[in-house]
């Protein structure tokens, strides 16, 4: 049941991660798996780093530190989320903007609520923080590149690596920055035609991009988790910028004409209290769901510092 649930979590964060303005990472903190999944994401990245220079000893122990039994089943569930999903979402964000958008404006909202309980102490330093991602992540979310035509596989590579980085951090969408580097709509016809060769270069893009990254953020939840948590918490708020006022489409935060605010209100406010009951009833579950990695010693580690 737990490999189950994992994969229906895996879903719900590959849902995420091809609509543009939601963050498959937002989903993974609601879920209360964000901090594990970031630890086993750096472990296996370090055991690549052992395997590139010979290490294999190295390599074996570290990939024993991988929790797999959450790792794969995550995988699986975002793969058939991107796979079965990726031409209704397109539908939609074509047929239903508005409703689409206010529907994430309150799931991204509710994440919001959830992610600013996990801060243990708020401080000048904390709120300044989250203020000033909140103002970059408004800014630079404002701005969109022209789709590219026919982009060459250099291409695809360097917008895996970037667009994974964005996929794991709540509050940045994956989507949207492939969006702004005018290469969203290539990859989701890669994926709606079944190109195997431009989805495989994608993703040994995505493997390099998180191997790059994933030690970083690790290092900084553990040290300073407070902090990172508060700016996380800006990025979801600059990220409701590609949200509201509805956009027209995925392309813009434009208002896209007048609409009847009720319908929108009312899926922004059913986002909003989905959000809320899973992460009520992920707290309630029989695993901790906001542990650190490390279990309990971990947990004391992470008390005694930020």
């Amino acid at each position: 049941m737990s490999y189950l649930l994992n994969i229906l979590r895996g879903f719900l964060m590959g849902s995420a991660d091809v609509v543009p303005g939601v963050s498959g990472g937002t989903v993974a903190l609601v879920l209360g798996i964000y901090e594990r999944l970031v630890a086993a994401i750096h472990a296996g990245s370090a055991a690549l780093g052992y395997a590139v220079r010979g290490r294999f000893a190295d390599m074996r122990r570290r990939l024993g530190d991988v929790e797999w039994g959450l790792l794969l089943p995550l995988l699986a569930g975002i793969g058939l989320a991107v796979i079965t999903l990726a031409s209704l979402i397109d539908r939609l964000l074509e047929e239903q903007p508005q409703n689409t958008a206010a529907a994430f404006f309150g799931l991204v909202l509710g994440s919001i609520v959830i992610a600013w309980r996990l801060v243990r102490h708020w401080d000048s330093v904390r709120i300044g923080t989250g203020a000033a991602v909140a103002i970059v992540a408004f800014v630079v979310l404002g701005l969109r590149g022209e789709a590219l035509t026919d982009p060459s596989l250099v291409l695809f590579l360097g917008a895996g690596a970037i667009a994974i980085v964005a996929m794991i951090l709540p509050g940045i969408s994956g989507s949207f920055i492939l969006l702004m580097l005018g290469m969203y709509q290539a990859i989701l016809d890669a994926v709606n035609d079944r190109d195997l060769a431009v989805i495989g270069v994608f993703l040994i893009g995505a493997v390099v991009g998180l191997a790059s990254f994933s030690t970083l953020l690790n290092h900084l939840l553990r040290t300073h988790h407070d902090t990172v948590m508060a700016a996380l918490i800006g990025l979801m708020l600059g990220s409701l910028r590609v949200l509201w006022p509805w956009p027209d489409g995925a392309d813009t935060a434009a208002l896209s004409g007048p609409v009847d605010p009720l319908v929108p209100a009312l899926l922004a406010a059913a986002g909003l209290v989905v959000v809320l009951a899973i992460g009520w009833f992920a707290r309630k579950s029989p695993v901790a769901s906001h542990q650190s990695p490390d279990g309990p010693a971990g947990d004391r580690r992470l008390e005694t510092g930020d």
